[in-house]
């Protein structure tokens, strides 16, 4: 009251007086403006004027042309929108914006657009009433609280006619049932309901000093409570700031604040801090943030109130309006649990305005439309605009066709033997198999009921409830003559027909005709006609359905025998070939190595200038080592410390340098001093998947990873020959560096994928895995198969971005870096890829068709270390017990380690046997000469 009291008395009138006035200045302003801009225009800009409206103009004839052909292109809609409005068209910009909303729910841009253009051409043409169906129109697509309130303001503006004040409390009352909930925007509305109210109030307090009457009392009493129940309800709703609406309550009455009042505050304030998390995840997540409205519903399921719960789902369907199966929850609960008739069609025909392409939406739709008593007119209306949907499969159309039938067939009084509603099932059962046969066999080259359910269950109707046999048995004759005779099923469903509804005779002529056609499960077919025949039959109807069973099984069995036969000589031609593949590479490894051999002596002779035979004579003397086992164990020939032979080497030759210790290989270390460094996993990349034959491959490297941090060293590994292996290790002055290292992975050296790992010494953690697959479901990124090779990352980001945000593009490489064909691309949301597979799969690229699906890599069969396997294992026979380097135990060399020694410089001993100087004969020694060694010191 005291806050009341004090405010300054302000007038409805006064108020919109005001406003025009500053209108009438802002509109003088402008037009001097252009006043004054007219005369400074050249001729030259009258010119490039009237060049950009052509152009324009043609443009928008263009858009008009092409939405002429495909009305269904949403993004043209939006282009000729844009472009009329920057135009200044206002009648075409009209049509075209009611032309869209005709076939599609329109975003809350571009409602308030639309809204705030005819609500400056109607103070013109003095006629609201449009604008206020525009407004009824816009509330239905979406629950927009901007959009609300945008009406409530708009409709204060008509409260001079009569029951303007009633109509705008009205439209209020209607906002923040609907939008009133809002954790965010609800506060908004209520904040404005009240400001209005306290403006009636202004209009109605008396001039201070004049003692109101009794009626002029009431009329402020009543206003008073209304702005006291607006506050009272308000509090009671959890909404963000509240607090400062109770401080704005508690200022604003004389009365203070009742116990109950206080009491729904802070239960509401309770109720904020469990709602608070969520809405706080839903400010930090990236748009369409699904899987935060997805809890957020989940945890309003749980608490119950159908009101909250219709809340959260038109909250997540603002900014996922086109994913169906958040359409699919919300109408099912609507549809199981609130049960409202207005609340529940108006939710499923804005979910089928939003994914027209789902048909188990326009299933749910049509299905709820009757059960909520909608005419028959409604219904066939709503399941033709079903049919002109445009589903993305053959069999959608089939079951919104059964759908629409079990529908007919329900509205079917059987107990007449002719009716409207029954001709009317029939006429439409022929529609329907003329559609498939035509419309659906013409657009995706199959019927989509290969099993002719539709047929059947016509036939089923006919000999049920019509007693009409004989049509049942000619649709059934017409179901087995689309390929259906040769399924023992199909014939078994007849007979059953026949069994309940017909009579023997035609039971035998279905089973008869059945076991010369059947060719699946002869027979199954077989044994119930004898079981028939068992029952009703005849000795004579006996002895004819064995006759015709033998003579069938025994036709059968040849086949049977024919194809087995087949399939034999082509088994045994397969593993022919795969034997003469087998010799072949076994022979071209063998000429390998024989070039090999001949190329390294011809080295060794240029080198050495050493005659061939002799060098070949020499290296037979040399000591040979086993490798493999068993039959597959072959001889090596082993270098020795002074050569291949065990003899001096001719002058010049360089021996190889000796092989590092374990603990230097371990951790890659080189073996010169400049780059002696102790190896550190934790500041340290291993790199790998370069080039053999990468030219300066350190300064590649080091120019590569230097954006990363300062770089310790870099330590390559080369082989016994000194040529660079591909692969080395990379070590930062700090560990911080690893992490923007590793991002680096796969980035391209000269045309090959660098591949960017942890450096871990996998000795000391042995299930330690770099690379996990994924092999769960993708909804957000699509797999692209089919790619031509010359396809690039940019040309293919360039033909998805037309379908959505594009997160990121990856081209699949082999390890040399050259393309396969496929490629990942990622959206911001499933439904961006799931309008990309509808529009990408099938399309053409450079002339090669490419197929698109979403990504659900599949699941990579792995043995797991220290655990069970994933692939079931065999029981295999154990293995033979095998020594340290794993070969069985009998192959180990029983020499003792002293005898490893040199024992002098005459002669040497090598795996038990005694090789003189300049002797080409390798003399074994006894268990004398083995005694003598072993006493030696």
């Amino acid at each position: 009251m005291a806050a009341a009291s004090n405010a300054e008395p302000t007038h409805l009138q006064d108020m919109e007086e005001d406003d025009a006035e500053m209108d009438e200045r802002e509109m003088d302003s402008e037009s001097d403006g252009d006043e004054g801009m007219r005369v400074d225009n050249s001729d030259d800009d009258e010119d490039d004027t009237s060049e950009d409206e052509k152009e324009n103009e043609a443009e928008i004839q263009r858009l008009e042309e092409q939405l002429s052909i495909n009305a269904f292109d949403y993004n043209c809609h939006v282009d000729l929108i844009k472009l009329l409005k920057h135009e200044g068209e206002l009648l075409r910009l009209r049509k075209a914006r009611q032309k869209m909303s005709e076939l599609f729910p329109l975003t809350e841009e571009i409602w308030l657009d639309w809204l705030k253009d005819e609500i400056r051409m109607t103070e013109e043409e003095s006629n609201r009433e449009k604008v206020n169906e525009l407004f009824e129109k816009a509330i239905k697509d979406y629950i927009c609280p901007d959009i609300w309130l945008e009406y409530a303001q708009y409709s204060i503006g008509g409260m001079g006619s009569p029951g303007g004040i009633d109509r705008v409390r009205s439209i209020f009352e209607r906002a923040i049932t609907a939008v009133g909930l809002h954790m965010t925007k609800g506060q908004t509305v209520w904040e404005a309901y009240r400001e209005f109210e306290n403006v009636i109030l202004a209009t109605v307090q008396p001039p201070p000093g004049k003692i109101p009457s009794r009626d002029e009392q009431e009329l402020l009493n009543k206003q008073l409570q209304r702005i006291h129940t607006l506050f009272r309800r308000q509090l009671a709703i959890p909404l963000m700031d509240m607090e400062a609406t109770y401080a704005e309550y508690e200022e604003w009455s004389d009365e203070g604040t009742p116990e109950k009042v206080l009491h729904q505050y802070k239960s509401a304030l309770q109720l904020k801090e469990k709602y608070k998390p969520f809405e706080e995840s839903l400010l930090v997540a990236e748009t369409p943030k699904l899987a935060e409205y997805q809890s957020y519903i989940d945890f309003e399921m749980k608490e119950g109130d159908p009101a909250r719960i219709q809340m959260a789902f038109e909250r997540t369907l603002v900014e996922n309006c086109l994913v169906p199966d958040m359409w699919t929850k919300y109408t099912t609960y609507l549809d199981r649990q609130l049960k409202i008739k207005d609340l529940v069609l108006s939710t499923h025909d804005r979910a089928v305005r939003n994914c027209p392409w789902t048909m188990s939406l326009w299933k749910s739709y049509l299905q709820a439309a009757e059960r909520h008593g909608g005419s028959h007119q409604t219904v066939s209306d709503l399941f033709e605009k079903a049919l002109n949907a445009g589903f993305i499969q053959a069999t959608d159309y089939v079951e919104i066709w059964q759908v629409y039938l079990d529908y007919l067939r329900r509205r079917v009084d059987f107990s007449q033997e002719s009716s409207k509603e029954l001709e009317e099932l029939r006429g439409s059962f022929t529609r329907c198999l003329d559609y498939i046969k035509q419309d659906v066999e013409e657009r995706f080259g199959e019927s989509g009921d290969p099993s002719c359910n539709i047929m059947q269950i016509w036939a089923r109707i006919e000999a049920l409830h019509c007693k009409n046999i004989q049509k049942a048995r000619e649709l059934w004759d017409s179901i087995m003559t689309k390929g259906n005779a040769k399924y023992a099923n199909m014939w078994l469903e007849y007979y059953n027909l026949e069994r309940a509804y017909g009579d023997s005779a035609h039971c035998r002529k279905a089973l008869h005709r059945a076991v010369q056609c059947t060719s699946d499960y002869p027979e199954h077919v077989c044994e119930v006609l004898l079981t028939f025949e068992r029952v009703e039959g005849s000795l004579e109807d006996w002895d004819v359905a064995v006759q015709k069973t033998e003579t069938r099984l025994n036709r059968v069995n040849e086949q049977r025998a024919k194809v087995a036969e087949k399939e034999a000589i082509q088994a045994q031609h397969e593993e022919e070939q795969l034997e003469q593949r087998r010799k072949a590479r076994a022979e071209k490894k063998t000429q390998k190595k024989v070039l090999k051999r001949g190329q390294f002596v011809e080295k060794r002779k240029a080198e050495h200038g050493l005659d061939q035979d002799e060098w070949i004579a020499d290296a037979e003397q040399a000591p040979k080592r086993h490798k493999g086992n068993g039959e597959q164990s072959k001889e090596e020939q082993m270098e020795t410390e002074i050569g291949l032979s065990g003899k001096k080497p001719p002058p010049g030759y360089k021996a190889s340098a000796p092989a590092l210790p374990k603990a230097q290989q371990a951790s890659g270390q080189n073996t010169s001093d400049d780059k002696r460094e102790l190896r550190n996993d934790d500041s340290s990349v291993f790199v790998s998947n370069l080039s053999y034959t990468l030219q300066e491959p350190e300064a590649i490297l080091r120019t590569l990873f230097e954006t990363c941090g300062p770089i310790k060293q870099i330590r390559l590994v080369s082989s016994n020959k000194g040529t660079f292996k591909g692969y080395g290790y990379v070590q930062f002055e700090s560990s911080e560096a690893v992490s923007e290292a590793l991002k680096l992975d796969r980035q391209q050296v000269e045309g090959r994928p660098v591949f960017v790992s942890p450096c871990v010494d996998k000795n000391k953690n042995p299930d330690f895995k770099v690379f996990k697959y994924n092999t769960a479901m993708e909804k957000h990124k699509i797999f692209i198969h089919g790619l031509p090779f010359s396809c690039t990352k940019e040309q293919l980001e360039e033909i998805s971005k037309q379908h959505g945000a594009i997160k990121e593009v990856r081209l699949v490489t082999f390890r040399s870096g050259k393309p396969k064909g496929l490629a990942y691309v990622e959206f911001a949301n499933e439904a961006q890829a799931s309008q990309a597979v509808l529009k990408m799969d099938g399309m053409y690229i450079e002339g090669k068709r490419i197929s698109v699906a979403i990504s659900n890599p599949p699941r990579r069969h792995m043995s797991n270390p220290g655990g069970s396997s994933q692939i079931e294992t065999l029981e295999l026979p154990p293995l033979p017990s095998r020594g340290a380097r794993g070969r069985g135990r009998t192959q180990l060399s029983l020499l003792p380690r002293s005898l490893n020694r040199q024992s002098g410089p005459e002669s040497k001993v090598e795996n038990g046997t005694a090789c003189g100087e300049g002797s080409g004969d390798a003399k074994p020694l006894s268990n004398a000469d083995f005694a003598k060694m072993l006493l030696q010191k």
